[in-house]
């Protein structure tokens, strides 16, 4: 991998969460630790339904964390960004 976007946006959706839960992972976290999302969407009325497809495959089941939705102009050649705040684990 390149950096570079994915130029599917499904599959753009897709690889920010495999990133997002590499990184969870490393660690020591799930996304049932995340408590807070923020979500970056260029052109989010046309765009929304289709990462909302996504989204299930990697939350579960309710509850979920808070989100906010955020519609941009430009990402950098990217569609969809997702920030989040996760609790630690307790050790």
């Amino acid at each position: 991998e390149d950096g570079s976007p994915e130029p599917d946006l499904e599959a753009q959706v897709r690889l920010a969460f495999d990133h997002l839960n590499a990184v969870l992972a490393a660690a020591g976290c799930t996304f049932d630790d995340v408590v807070d999302v923020t979500v970056f969407i260029v052109d989010p009325a046309e765009k929304f339904e289709t990462i909302w497809k996504v989204v299930p495959d990697y939350w579960g089941d309710a509850p979920h964390p808070t989100l906010t939705g955020v519609g941009v102009t430009w990402l950098y050649g990217f569609d969809f960004e997702i920030k989040v705040i996760a609790r630690l684990p307790a050790a």
